[in-house]
């Protein structure tokens, strides 16, 4: 839930509820990472958690961005801006992690890899639980150093947390959450196409200690996401998620819009590449309410999102 859609507010709430809110620190500065903590703490007396992406190690293509920026000119020439350029890879990732080790959350969370074996100890020895997302059983044996492992199933909303971009081996949450439960000793979390409290007893059920959800909250008074994200989630014309790496060259899922359709093949992977590339353009269609053309990130249960409050939402999931 990067970009702005994971708010203070939404943690807090959450937690504050019996579940653990997560921050997202994916897009931010290390500073604006410690202002979410900070205004989270003042919200809340509950643990909750600050989830980190791991720089990205994809060798890119320069000439296949350079591309697939020029594919997109009309796009945002339509829109009245100019794609982006391709900037930083490594998400302000070494000032977050000196950041969190100063004065860390409850959780720690890392998506698209795991961290150096130093950072999980350093992490651990202040009292925080490191969680690392996999999306298969070699990641899961992996990320031995974690505490807890989310098990992200192919049903989840956003981006694919796995350590390489890639689609290889994509499985549903619940037979992913079977091997990976066979293969390593790690509690387990499940993420995935979770919207009802009996999706939630499902995977519990089947071995997990908790349920990670992210789309149900989508449409929430606390969440961060746009008003043209809210309101697609519940417009009869979106019928269905698709995987996709138009928005920000990493495979994620999301509602199937007109920019979807038509960019997904031509896609390079390369992140965070595409993602700065197409940055000026899903800004300005947000901000213009133009649906067909900003990522729309969703689960497939995307369909069971309300308006209720985060608390009610909770208490909901739990049954």
């Amino acid at each position: 839930m990067a970009g702005g859609t994971s708010t203070p507010a939404l943690a807090a709430a959450v937690s504050d509820a019996g579940g653990i809110g997560f921050l997202a620190a994916g897009y931010i500065s290390a500073a604006a990472m410690r202002e979410d903590i900070a205004a989270t703490r003042r919200l809340t007396s509950r643990p909750f958690g600050m989830n980190v992406f791991m720089p990205s190690l994809d060798a890119a293509d320069a000439a296949a961005v350079a591309a697939y920026r020029d594919r997109l000119v009309p796009e945002a020439e339509r829109l009245g801006v100019v794609p982006g350029i391709p900037g930083a890879r490594d998400d302000d990732y070494d000032a977050k992690i000196a950041d969190l080790l100063a004065d860390p959350p409850a959780f720690v969370g890392f998506t698209f890899g795991c961290p150096a074996d130093d950072v999980v100890r350093a992490l651990r020895d202040r009292g925080t639980t490191v969680i690392v997302t996999v999306t298969s059983v070699d990641e899961a044996r992996a990320a031995s150093a974690a505490d807890v492992l989310c098990v992200q199933g192919a049903e989840a909303g956003a981006h694919r947390g796995s350590f390489t971009n890639t689609l290889d081996g994509l499985l549903p949450l619940r037979d992913l959450l079977r091997l990976v439960r066979g293969a390593v000793p790690h509690p387990l979390i499940a993420a995935g196409g979770l919207a009802t409290s009996g999706d939630v007893a499902g995977v519990l059920s089947l071995g997990a200690v908790a349920a990670q959800v992210g789309t149900a909250f989508l449409r929430c008074p606390e969440s961060g996401a746009s008003a043209v994200h809210k309101a697609a989630l519940a417009d009869p014309r979106f019928t269905s998620t698709a995987m996709t790496r138009a928005f920000s060259g990493r495979p994620a899922r999301g509602l199937v819009n007109r920019f979807l359709s038509e960019h997904s093949e031509h896609a390079p992977a390369a992140y965070p590449d595409v993602h700065h590339v197409t940055s000026p353009l899903r800004r300005t269609a947000a901000a213009r309410g133009d649906a067909g053309t900003v990522n729309l990130w969703a689960g497939v249960g995307f369909r069971l999102a309300t308006e209720a409050p985060a608390a009610e939402i909770v208490e909901r999931l739990s049954g």
